[in-house]
């Protein structure tokens, strides 16, 4: 379910007519989070950190209307509910899209998940369709294979885009604790800093449980 905001009586309506204008009107950043708890109670259960880590920044994201925000057709749509456009490695040195649907039940989620990245990595190409390609998804990536101060991300300025994108780099042990990257870009129009503030402290409350 969405609804359309109403922009005349919107806060953010200066903010957003003036970014909406921009050629790129992301803007992002990057840092680090704990993910101790999460990783050692991933390998006490035998279960998936990727999936742990999702689940607990979907949670995050969904408590927070601004990362619920799209831009369609110029209008501004606040989604209930958003899910996951996650890359998938698939084994072969390529990847392909997924999509990944929220529920607050982690053991429905995982269940879920993992049915989806078995087909993702059985598909032929990148595995667009129409649920790859939804604006009520966050863009996800993973890049297990290095730590990154850095990101930036492919876009094809043309085409309007409003779906918030999040990246993890290579966990890395920290002294006792162990830590990963993570990026965040969003529409300027949409969100701030301090909702991306918001965001990294539910998310390593969540981690931390």
């Amino acid at each position: 379910m969405s609804i359309i905001i109403n922009q005349e009586n919107w806060k953010r309506k200066a903010h957003f007519e003036f970014f909406n204008n921009f050629e790129e009107p992301y803007f992002g950043i990057v840092t680090e989070i704990d993910c101790t708890i999460a990783y050692h109670k991933s390998k006490e259960n035998n279960s998936s950190f990727f999936l742990r880590y999702l689940y607990h920044t979907l949670c995050a994201l969904n408590s927070i209307e601004e990362f619920r925000l799209r831009v369609i057709d110029d209008k501004v749509v606040l989604f209930d509910e958003i899910h996951a456009s996650a890359t998938i490695d698939k084994g072969d040195e390529t990847f392909a899209f997924s999509f990944i649907p929220f529920y607050q039940d982690f053991d429905r989620f995982t269940v879920e998940a993992r049915a989806e990245i078995e087909l993702v990595k059985k598909s032929a190409g990148l595995n667009l369709n129409e649920n790859t390609g939804r604006v009520d998804v966050v863009h996800i990536s993973s890049a297990p294979w290095f730590k990154f101060t850095g990101l930036t991300h492919a876009r094809m300025f043309s085409r309007k885009d409003s779906v918030p994108k999040i990246s993890f780099g290579r966990y890395f042990r920290d002294g006792l604790k162990m830590k990963m990257n993570v990026s965040i870009h969003g529409h300027h129009g949409l969100m701030d800093g301090y909702h991306v503030g918001k965001f990294l402290d539910e998310f390593q409350r969540l981690m931390n449980q």
